[in-house]
Parts: C-alpha cells; sequence; structure tokens
C-alpha cells in the first residue's frame, strides 16, 4: 500500500506505472472522481494526432474520398491544427 509523505507526495507502484506507461517526468491529470483519486497519463500531442489520423482513415472509407483542408480552411479550425503542430514539435525536441 503506498503512503502519503508530509509534502503530500504518493510513490506509484511500478507495476501501475507500467501499466499506465507512465516513465519519469510523464505529465499526469489528478482529479476526485466518486470520492477517489484518479491519476490518469496525459495524452502526447502526437499520439493524438496519430489517433486523430487514424480514426480519419477508418469512417473516411465509410464516406468516399477525403481531401486535405487547404490554407483557405476555417481561421479557428487552422489555429488549432498548427497549435497542436507545435504541441507535437515542442514534445519531439524535448
Amino acid at each position: 500500500m503506498a503512503k502519503v509523505d508530509s509534502k503530500g507526495r504518493i510513490v506509484l507502484p511500478q507495476e501501475v506505472r507500467e501499466q499506465l506507461g507512465i516513465t519519469p517526468g510523464t505529465e499526469v491529470d489528478i482529479y476526485e472522481e466518486g470520492g477517489k483519486a484518479v491519476v490518469e497519463p496525459e495524452d502526447n500531442p502526437e499520439q493524438i494526432i496519430e489517433r486523430m489520423e487514424q480514426f480519419v482513415k477508418e469512417t473516411s472509407s465509410e464516406r468516399g474520398e477525403t481531401t486535405p483542408l487547404d490554407d483557405g480552411a476555417n481561421p479557428i479550425a487552422q489555429k488549432h491544427r498548427d497549435s497542436v503542430r507545435r504541441g507535437a514539435e515542442k514534445n519531439s525536441d524535448e
């Protein structure tokens, strides 16, 4: 059983860290849900993009061909894509 130290720190057991893919430096979200503390590893922006691309690939076959968005795309959507890409580049540099 894990203990909370005087500074509020908890060491996650190695088995739990391995199952969740938590390695040194991994950012985690910690929140309360139903009276319990929940720890979730933060998604890597590259993984988010990969999941989005896989989702598009899987669903595009159901809807027919898709084409990439051009520079005339919705400016809010373009700003979001640029932000996600910058985050992915920043994480790959670390």
